[in-house]
Parts: C-alpha cells; structure tokens; sequence
C-alpha cells in the first residue's frame, strides 16, 4: 500500500530508483548472511541503503529521446564550444560557463546567478544533471537541451534573441553544426533582433516574420540547445570517500574502513536513520528528483517564489519540451510530462531536491542562496519553521505531526551530519560522449 501511494505522486524516474534501491536489498542481505559481517554495527538493511546509494549504482547517462544527437561526439564537441562562447549574449561577455564555472564544480558560488544582471536563484550544477527529469529548481523544462535555451533569451542571463542568436551560429559554427545536423537552413531577410521573449520592439519584428522563417530559427536555436546538452551530459561526478568507504564494508576490508573518520560514519547513520535525510536524499546522487516544500524562507522577505507551482503550466506550454515539434521524441516517450500532476497544492514553494554530491564545495545553499554554510542547513531541518506560503513537509521544531517529518537532532549529531555530507566530494570531470553499452 506504502509503495503503491509513493508511486502516485514520484516522478516516473524516480520510482526506478525505488527499484533500484528494492533490487540493491536482496544481493546485500544476501553477502551479510553469507559471511556474517555487519561492518560497524551496519545491519542488513543499512547496508542494502548504502549499497544502494554508491555511484557506480547511477549507471548510463539515460537516453534522451528528445534528442537524436544527444551521444553523438560531434554533438558534444559543438556544445563544448558553444558552452564557453560569450558571443551568445547582449554585452558579449556572458557565456554558459560564466555561470557553470568548471573550476566551481560548474556552478559560480553565488547567492544567485549573475548573467547580464542579476538572477532571482541560486545556480544549479550541471555534473550529472542528464540523470533529471526536470531541470531548475522549480522543473520548468523537461529535458537538458531545452533547458540550455532558457537562459539565452533570459535578460538577466545572456539577454540575446533568437534572431540574434540563430545569426551567431552561422557566422561563427556553421562548419561545426553542419557536421551534426546537416545543411544551415536559409536565414536571409531576417530581423536582425527578434524573438518571442525579447523587448516589445524585437516580440513585434518576430510577429511579422513569417511561419516558415520563425520555423527555421527555432529549428537552429533547438539545435543550439542539443549539442549544448550533449556537452553537459559528458559532465559527471567522480567517486567520493563515501563511496570508497561503501565498497569496504561491502567487501569486509577494515583498512578500507578507514575511507571515513568515526564522526562522519556517525553522521551517516544519522542522514539514513534518525534524521531522516535520505527521505528525501537518496539513490546516487542523493537526490529523489522530486520537489518539496521544506519551510525555506523567501530569499526577499514579503516575495515568496511559488517554486514548483508556478512552473507546471510553464513546462506544459513549452514549444521546446518532450512533447513539442523540436523534440526528436514520439508521444509514448514523453511519460514524465504527459502524466504531470498539474494540481497539487503540496507543490506550492516546493523545490527539485537538490543532488548531495559535491555539496560541500558549493556554498551557498537553498533555491535562493538563503542559507551560507552546511551547519546552517542542518540548523534549519531542526527548528523546521512553518513554510511562509504553502504547506512545509516538515513537523516545526520536531514534534510530530501526521504527514510530517519531525526531525530531532542535538548540536553533536548535527556536527556529525555536516562531517559526514563533506565525504561526498570530489572531482566532477567530462568524459567521453556517447552511452556505454548496457
């Protein structure tokens, strides 16, 4: 009955990490039954949990059925170049990468974004980010490559327009983009800046293009976004102590034991016990993909962000999502998007679970930059405060509540948490593109 309503309201793709933490249970039982080990107290179950949320669990970036070109290397060495180009945005100096600083863990450590002015949230980190269903903190697009496009008609980000853009493209990657999708269809007699999320002036001149001549730019523009994508999705998370840690206790290596100190095995058993973490944090990369509404303060007082909310209708009217005609997807692989829960209220200022890994090395935290250190963090699940719009999921100051999560942690059980999320770090590399085979 338990899983029946979890898989009601969970994302499609996280209900296969469900399965695939059931799956991760029976081999475990099974090698603790076998020789009798519980490593560090770890019961049965515990180990499974752990098991569970190694790396190596994550496997194979998924398929991207939006996208024909999403593992092509061509494909990926276009967004590669595309991802550090400053000329995609208004002044020339804003490039993806401005934001998504590969020497940054590929975010910029800043309260909000900083683009052409200033943004409203914090910047999400985009190593492993092919693993999501929806992208930004509030799941207003479907996919990675139509993400890549939000933030180029953006004004606080690149502030370009699609006009503008498409023009780019050919002037300085036409040779590139031809090699993965073919010929540059016809750009003559365009507007120089036009576009439907630009200023009056540039919404006007693209109204008077023609279908055919819109047609084509947002053909260029999509393509744009999915050799962008391609790039990110060679951008993945390298193995943690954690994970390290994980592998010795599975293996009864007491020298590899050592992988964590005692306060930050302490605060491991707390994230998936006592404290409650990996409700919601769980599977490789910590994260169950879904949105929740967690009390989180507004980042300006009197202006709460409806999160989640207000994006569903957002998504759904998307000219670029899974189910639009710039997809490269048929109707039946468009599961995530077709059976969205347009109306429940527990998404009101609910946020997409951010992953763990890495998290340590990306200060600030919380949609909005809200909260500057991982104590900080701990310290707001332990007062829980009432949410200041919609509904928090969790019980406030810990006592419970039906449908609540009541959270009861002293100050050395919070140390012991923060010690533990500074194993999750190392290095976020890119590797070749194209998917193993399964």
């Amino acid at each position: 009955m338990m899983l029946e309503r979890l898989s009601s309201w969970y994302p499609l793709r996280s209900r296969r990490w469900t399965a695939l933490t059931l799956a991760a249970l029976l081999p475990a039982l099974a090698g603790v039954c076998a020789n009798g080990a519980r490593d560090e107290g770890w019961s049965a179950v515990e180990l499974a949990t752990l098991a569970s949320m190694r790396l190596d669990r994550l496997g194979a970036v998924p398929p991207d059925p939006g996208n024909a070109v999403a593992d092509l290397p061509e494909a990926a060495g276009l967004g590669r170049t595309l991802f550090f180009d400053t000329r995609f945005s208004r002044d020339g100096r804003v490039s993806c990468a401005s934001c998504h600083d590969p020497r940054k863990q590929f975010q910029d450590g800043r309260p909000v974004g900083l683009g052409i002015g200033e943004g409203v949230r914090r910047t999400m980190p985009i190593a492993n980010a092919a693993h999501s269903p929806w992208l930004f903190w509030d799941g207003r697009k479907d996919s990675l490559w139509s993400q890549a496009l939000g933030p180029l008609e953006d004004g606080a980000e690149h502030g370009s327009n699609r006009t503008r853009i498409a023009q780019q493209l050919l002037a300085h990657h036409r040779e590139q983009y031809e090699q993965v999708f073919g010929a540059f269809p016809p750009l003559t007699g365009l507007p120089e800046d036009a576009g439907p999320a630009g200023t009056p002036e540039q919404r006007q001149a693209w109204e008077r293009m023609s279908e055919v001549q819109r047609d084509a730019v947002n053909r260029v523009f999509a393509n744009l976004g999915k050799a962008v994508a391609a790039y990110e999705r060679t951008v993945v998370s390298s193995p943690s102590r954690f994970d390290r840690y994980v592998r010795a206790v599975e293996a009864g290596d007491a020298a590899g034991r050592q992988w964590l100190a005692l306060d930050e095995v302490r605060g491991l058993r707390l994230f998936i016990g006592k404290a409650q973490c990996a409700t919601c944090h769980n599977g490789p990369l910590f994260s169950d993909q879904h949105f929740h509404n967690t009390g989180v303060p507004p980042r300006l007082s009197g202006a709460p962000d409806r999160g989640r909310a207000s994006a569903i209708a957002r998504v759904q009217a998307d000219e670029f999502n899974c189910l639009g005609r710039y997809s490269d997807a048929d109707a039946q692989a468009c599961g995530e998007l077709s059976f969205i829960a347009a109306d429940d209220p527990g998404m009101e200022a609910a946020f997409r679970t951010p992953s763990l890994r890495n998290v340590a090395l990306r200060a600030p935290y919380m949609h909005g930059g809200q909260l500057t250190t991982l104590d900080e963090v701990v310290a707001h699940y332990r007062r829980s405060p009432p949410a200041v719009a919609g509904v928090s999921e969790l019980a406030p100051g810990g006592k419970a509540r039906a449908g609540r999560l009541a959270i009861r942690l002293d100050e050395e059980e919070s140390r012991q948490i923060v010690a533990f999320l500074r194993s999750l770090s190392d290095a976020v590399d890119e590797r070749p593109s194209g998917r193993p085979a399964p």
